[in-house]
């Protein structure tokens, strides 16, 4: 139920409500957007249930995302004067098949039918709803490059034969493992030079014991570590991406190390109502990325066309952003705060926030702090976090052609994930004026939460920018027609 709250309460701030996909009579493909009003509605629920319950997976979230919207993309392409797929080459209809949205909007339902069934077959019957509900046929298999069912498989299996076998390990058959198959698990042999237990090596990453559930706990594993060997969108080799080492988080130069961890306490400490709430929201890639897009596009009143251009595009620029940032976090290994914290100070106290609904305390041993959100799973440096806001939000910048977002998202008082009935204490709206707030509000939510050292957020924003340059290069060469064939 809370989850579901916290989806409807971003949803509130886009001036919609969550609803189920309307009747077969009552939707009107000639005017309507059913990338939005029928694609999203029916898969975001499924993400906060099958792939991430807190939104804040990123790889498996943008994983889903990603190929959804390219699958619009590709569906739409034949129905734009010169636009060609990123998988597929099906030709250009004549403009009078594209006066109206119907014949898009019946392309991209059926392009996301073919993707979501290779992403989420488990869900079969909520894809076939999905079409069913808007008086399509799920079981109509044309390949006919004439009719927009025909166009919408077409390009739905064009993005599926392209990306289930990408790097990404979805089918768990890649990287040459012959036993076991498990889908997106990592064949690449990381492994973590400290256990659960115990800090060997006080400057690289040591795996968090979670709570699951009442006497349930689970020890961390690097979440897909092959995500770095997957394959981008935009640019060719992710080694050309490169971060210089976290230096303050090297054990050897104890005090930049200590400095850094006071400097998370003191963030911990200081937490306001305002930067809970910030921090919960960027830590859902849904609610903030995706969400913030979707916004932009309605609010500025664009087509249906430019709804999946923007989608795919922030889409795109934050997925290819991960995989060389995901290659970083493998070479650095990086520790986390809670580690660096819990090695330099162990039974003497810190000042610091104490717990759901405790506030801060000043005598919390150091060994018992804990960061404000849960800890991801994976090496801290760089922020991942902090390079998909950069890589966003540059993308929708030069998409869009200014820096305005003007996001206003209502919260009630105690609507808190982390803290329910006590944080905010009062009924208020988060309020982002431009892009860049936007992008620098989701960097230092990771320090307000504990979760990163601000290098680790500096060094994302110097170099993540460059991702939402080259999507928006890259769309531009789908759009004039010159992208090369994959």
């Amino acid at each position: 139920m809370m989850r579901k709250a916290m989806m409807l309460t971003v949803w509130a701030g886009l001036g919609m409500a969550l609803l189920g996909a309307p009747a077969a009579d009552a939707y009107d493909f000639d005017n309507g957007n059913a990338a939005f009003e029928i694609v999203i509605q029916t898969v975001a629920p499924v993400v906060f249930t099958d792939v991430s319950p807190s939104g804040g997976d990123a790889t498996l979230v943008l994983r889903v995302t990603t190929m959804v919207t390219n699958s619009w993309f590709d569906a739409t392409a034949p129905y734009h004067p010169t636009a060609v797929g990123v998988y597929s080459r099906l030709g250009n209809r004549p403009p009078e098949e594209y006066q109206t949205n119907a014949n898009m909007n019946i392309a991209l339902l059926h392009a996301s039918y073919q993707v979501l069934m290779s992403l989420l077959p488990q869900r079969e019957q909520t894809w076939r709803d999905m079409l069913t509900g808007v008086g399509l046929d799920p079981d109509d298999t044309s390949v006919d490059p004439t009719t927009a069912v025909g166009i919408g498989n077409l390009a739905g299996m064009g993005v599926v034969a392209g990306r289930e076998r990408d790097g990404m390990n979805q089918l768990g058959d890649e990287g040459g493992r012959t036993y076991n198959p498990m889908p997106y698990m990592d064949y690449t042999g990381y492994r973590p030079v400290n256990t659960p237990d115990t800090l060997f090596f006080p400057s690289r990453w040591q795996p968090d014991v979670q709570r699951q559930g009442m006497g349930l706990y689970k020890a961390q594993e690097f979440v897909t570590p092959q995500y770095a060997l997957t394959e981008p969108y935009s640019y060719d080799n992710p080694s050309q991406f490169r971060v210089p080492p976290p230096r303050n988080s090297f054990v050897w130069r104890f005090w930049a190390y200590k400095q850094q961890a006071d400097a998370v306490l003191q963030a911990s400490a200081d937490l306001t109502d305002e930067e809970k709430l910030k921090a919960e929201l960027f830590d859902n890639k849904i609610n903030s990325l995706g969400f913030s897009a979707v916004f932009a596009a309605l609010s500025r009143g664009l087509s249906l066309r430019g709804f999946i251009e923007l989608d795919f595009l922030t889409n795109m620029a934050a997925y290819d952003a991960g995989i060389a940032i995901w290659r970083e976090k493998r070479r650095h290994d990086a520790v986390r705060p809670f580690s660096a914290i819990r090695y330099i100070y162990g039974d003497s106290p810190v000042t610091a926030w104490g717990g759901p609904g405790q506030g801060t305390v000043t005598d919390l041993p150091g060994k018992e702090w804990k960061s404000y959100l849960p800890v991801a799973d994976h090496p801290e440096y760089p922020s991942a976090s902090a390079c998909f806001c950069a890589a966003h939000t540059q993308s929708a910048r030069l998409y869009l052609g200014d820096d305005l977002l003007g996001w206003t998202i209502p919260y009630d008082a105690g609507s808190s994930r982390i803290e329910p009935g006590f944080t905010p204490a009062a009924a208020g709206a988060l309020y982002f004026d431009t892009w860049t707030d936007f992008a620098e509000d989701c960097g230092q939510s990771r320090v307000w939460a504990g979760v990163h050292f601000q290098a680790a957020v500096d060094e994302s924003r110097a170099l993540c920018n460059v991702f939402g340059d080259l999507a928006y290069d890259y769309l531009g060469e789908l759009l004039d027609g010159t992208a090369p064939p994959r």
